[in-house]
């Protein structure tokens, strides 16, 4: 009588839900979520609440962003996997780089594609420069501070070398922190020189699994059929819009005074997204 029990309530029926990990990490609009804790918490926690889950697929397709929100959801899913004792596999499609690459850390096991973007395990910032111009345009800038290092890496003021010190010194902090964690979860899987697994660089796939960064080759709904057979279920567990953005997506389409603030967040968002993927050629 098995046949006549709907799938998704059959115990001799493997089930492996999938969570998508898509995008930037931290840089957000409410028309553009880029990926936070927030953003992905509840998404995650049901993908862990599944019924005899026999794993959960983390499909990540993301060139970074913030690092602390980066470990934050590192974190909330080792958290999940450690709590439900379940295992956790790692897709990588385009781009599993820098905090997209800690993602994937938070699985047992890292699979990627032929020409999927792995790595970059490095600390990044930037900004621009414009003093000189501020003093052709004969514009004077007027900053008040209570604390003599409120104020780094003024842009429109002239870089100071304790400043790029201090940026430096905290980026080197952050870095050794990255390290430890993919030293930690990577463990004796790592291959390579430390000097080239840990210096920002990134690798296709064919590099990355030599280095130990990544296990295997491979595409979801295969691999996963191959191991748990053909009759595996992988539900999506989609991450819900929230009312806010459904009201702003609106207000965007139907025009207005908070249509045309949204138009210049997505713009502002856009770029900045755009940035971050261009980095890997992407």
């Amino acid at each position: 009588m098995r046949f006549l029990v709907p799938s998704r309530f059959r115990s001799d029926i493997p089930v492996v839900p999938v969570v998508r990990l898509s995008g930037v990490i931290g840089v957000s609009t409410p028309l553009r979520p880029g990926m936070t804790l927030a953003s992905v918490a509840k998404t995650l926690d049901r993908a862990f609440a599944v019924p005899r889950a026999r794993a959960v697929a983390l499909l990540i397709n993301s060139p970074g962003g913030s690092p602390t929100q980066s470990h934050l959801i590192f974190r909330r899913i080792r958290q999940l996997a450690e709590e439900k004792r379940v295992t956790v596999l790692a897709f990588i499609e385009d781009a599993g780089a820098s905090g997209g690459y800690m993602l994937a850390c938070a699985a047992d096991e890292i699979i990627c594609d032929d020409f999927s973007v792995v790595g970059s395990i490095g600390v990044v910032g930037g900004s621009f420069g414009f003093p000189e111009l501020m003093k052709k345009l004969g514009i004077e800038r007027r900053i008040y501070t209570a604390g003599d290092r409120k104020v780094m890496l003024d842009p429109f003021l002239e870089e100071k070398p304790e400043d790029v010190k201090r940026i430096k010194a905290l980026q080197a902090d952050m870095h050794e922190h990255f390290i430890e964690l993919v030293k930690k979860r990577r463990g004796a899987r790592l291959k390579g020189a430390e000097k080239t697994m840990f210096s920002g660089e990134f690798w296709t796939a064919t590099r990355a699994i030599e280095l130990g960064l990544a296990d295997g080759r491979g595409e979801l709904r295969a691999v996963l059929r191959e191991r748990y057979g053909d009759k595996v279920r992988m539900p999506l567990i989609a991450n819900e819009r929230s009312f806010l953005a459904r009201r702003l997506s609106l207000a965007g389409l139907l025009g207005g005074e908070a249509g045309r603030t949204g138009f210049a967040d997505e713009i502002i968002s856009a770029v900045e997204e755009r940035a971050l993927w261009s980095r890997y050629g992407l």
